[in-house]
């Protein structure tokens, strides 16, 4: 695998790793505050962040030793308020400056696993941010988001609310490969 796709795989799993277990943590805290659906919703994509760095991790099954993962990561915890809006600028860059730079670097490179990887990963980003807008915005009024149930993809980490569909738009992988968290 060329180097820099190498590393971009590395830092992605870094990334997702580290919103993997931020999404845990802010999750507890929206359940503390009393905001149960939030809570959910941080879990529900904790999961598909789980899911997204397993996926970039398995791209990296030929090396061997250590390596530094350069991510961007959120921190300073806080009330649901403030997690959230750190959530919706995580997902923002991921949007915005760091998938489109590594699926692009990896079709140059010819490295068809990470592509694939990355294209994956930054199909479900974008939902993830307009589920965790919809949230702030319901916080930000002192309220618990209206939210139905969210969907998984166990194969991709596709994410929507509402019910799976009959085969994933990113994946193609069947309806019974969805996860509901409700």
């Amino acid at each position: 695998m060329k180097k820099m796709t190498e590393q971009h795989l590395i830092n992605a799993f870094g990334g997702e790793s580290q919103a993997h277990m931020r999404y845990l943590h802010f999750g507890n805290k929206a359940e503390k505050e009393k905001y149960y659906n939030v809570a959910r919703l941080f879990r529900a994509i904790a999961h598909a962040e789980y899911l997204h760095a397993g996926d970039h991790y398995r791209e990296l099954r030929h090396l061997e030793g250590g390596f530094v993962a350069n991510s961007m990561a959120a921190f300073g915890p806080g009330d649901s308020r403030k997690n959230l809006k750190l959530a919706i600028a995580g997902e923002t860059f991921e949007i915005e400056e760091m998938y489109p730079v590594y699926i692009e670097v990896a079709k140059f490179q010819g490295e068809k696993g990470a592509q694939r990887s990355f294209e994956w990963s930054y199909a479900s980003e974008k939902l993830h941010k307009q589920l965790f807008e919809k949230a702030f915005e319901w916080v930000n009024s002192g309220k618990d988001v209206d939210l139905g149930p969210i969907q998984v993809c166990e194969v991709c980490g596709y994410t929507l609310e509402g019910e799976a569909p009959d085969r994933c738009p990113v994946c193609n992988a069947l309806k019974d490969k969805f996860t509901a968290f409700k």
